[in-house]
C-alpha cells in the first residue's frame, strides 16, 4: 500500500499524519508533499523519517491513494493526472464537491455508493460532515422538510495564519495599531464574525452555500429546504452548530436519542442538563466523533425540534473522514 499526502505541512495534513498512526492504517510506503517552500522538510512517521517531496516526485511514485488537502487549485491541476495513472484521490478541497460526476462521501452515510472506478472522491466541508451525521438518520425516520443551521466555527477552519492572528491578539497585539498578519477583516480575539469565507452577490458566504448544497447532495434529496448562517468564533477545539429541524412527522425525543445510539456509528449523545452535560468544542478537540445534545422540541412550530452539534473540524470534519473513505476502499478491495 503506497499512500501519499498532499498539503502535509498544513493543519489538516498534520492531523492526517496523527490519524493514520492512531488508526493503524495499513501503509507500506508513505509519500509526503507540500508547497515548494516546504520541499525537503522532515516528518517522522512510525519511527521512520520522511522527506517532503515535490508534486512531480510524488507523482512519479504512482501511489495507490493520495489524500489531498492543499486547496482547490492544486486539486484541479493534479487530481485528474493522478486518476489517469490509476491513483485514487480523496480530496479535501471544494474543487469537486458539486461535480455531478464525483461522489461526495461521509462513510457512515453513503460510502456504499462508491465503486472501484471512482478515482476522484470528494471529502465534504467540515461543517457539513457533522451536520449530515445528525440529519441523515433523522431523515430516514421522520423525513425532513426544513433545516435552519447556525454555525460557530473554530479559527482552525481558516488555517494556521488565522490561529496565529488569534494568538497575536490574545497576547495583546492591537488589530488597529500593530503590524502583524491579519487574515480576518476584524479582530477575532474576544469577537464573533458573521463571516466565514467570502460573500456572494446574494449576501450568503461560500461557507453557507456549501452547507446548503452539500447537505442535499450527500443525503440524496434536493427537496429538503435548508438555510444557513456561519460565524467565526475565537475557538480552537472544533465547530459548533445550532440546528432547527422541521419534519413531516412528529419527532419523539426518546426515540431520537435511541436512533443516535443504535442506528449510526460515530455519534455520541451528551444531553444530561441536570449535570450540565452537553457538547462543547473544548471536549470535542482531538476526538473523531460527532457530539449532539440540547435535544428538545420546538414548541413554536409543528413537528420541529432544536439540537446542538459539535465536532473537531480538523478530525471528523476533514482528516478522519478522508481516511475512513480510504479504509472503506481497502476493505472493499477497490484499491
Amino acid at each position: 500500500m503506497k499512500l501519499g499526502i498532499v498539503g502535509v505541512t498544513g493543519m489538516v495534513g498534520r492531523v492526517m499524519i496523527d490519524v493514520l498512526k492512531q488508526r493503524n492504517f495499513p501503509i507500506d510506503e508513505l509519500y509526503l508533499s507540500a508547497s515548494e517552500r516546504s520541499i525537503g522538510k522532515k516528518f517522522i512517521f512510525k519511527n521512520k523519517k520522511h522527506t517532503v517531496l515535490s508534486m512531480e516526485e510524488l507523482f512519479s511514485k504512482s501511489p495507490h491513494i493520495v489524500l489531498f488537502s492543499a486547496g482547490s487549485e492544486i486539486s484541479k491541476k493534479w487530481a485528474p493526472r493522478f486518476s489517469e495513472i490509476g491513483t485514487t484521490v480523496i480530496d479535501n478541497s471544494s474543487a469537486w464537491r458539486m461535480d455531478p460526476d464525483k461522489k461526495l462521501i461521509v462513510p457512515e452515510i453513503n460510502a456504499s455508493c462508491l465503486k472501484k472506478t471512482d478515482k476522484i472522491i470528494s471529502n465534504p466541508n467540515c461543517s457539513t460532515i457533522q451536520l449530515v451525521m445528525i440529519l441523515y438518520p433523522l431523515h430516514l425516520e421522520y423525513c425532513i422538510n426544513r433545516v435552519i443551521v447556525s454555525t460557530y466555527q473554530s479559527v482552525t477552519g481558516t488555517g494556521k495564519k488565522a490561529l496565529n492572528q488569534l494568538n497575536k491578539e490574545k497576547a495583546g497585539y492591537s488589530y488597529y495599531k500593530d503590524k502583524y498578519e491579519k487574515i480576518y477583516p476584524h479582530p477575532i480575539y474576544q469577537n464573533v464574525l458573521p463571516h466565514c469565507d467570502s460573500f456572494g452577490s446574494d449576501g450568503y458566504t461560500i461557507e453557507e452555500i456549501k452547507l446548503m448544497k452539500e447537505t442535499k447532495k450527500i443525503m440524496n434529496d434536493q427537496k429538503i429546504s435548508i438555510t444557513a448562517t456561519s460565524a467565526r468564533v475565537p475557538v480552537i477545539g472544533g465547530h459548533s452548530e445550532s440546528v432547527n429541524i422541521t419534519f413531516q412527522k412528529e419527532p419523539n425525543i426518546d426515540q431520537i436519542r435511541e436512533i443516535f445510539v443504535k442506528k449510526i456509528k460515530g455519534v455520541i449523545v451528551q444531553d444530561d442538563l441536570e449535570k450540565n452535560i452537553y457538547p462543547t468544542p473544548f471536549f470535542s478537540h482531538g476526538k473523531d466523533e460527532v457530539f449532539v445534545g440540547r435535544i428538545r422540541k420546538d414548541f413554536s412550530c409543528l413537528n420541529s425540534l432544536n439540537l446542538w452539534i459539535v465536532s473537531d473540524n480538523l478530525r471528523k470534519g476533514a482528516a478522519t473522514n478522508a481516511i475512513q473513505i480510504a479504509e472503506y476502499l481497502i476493505e472493499k478491495k477497490y484499491i
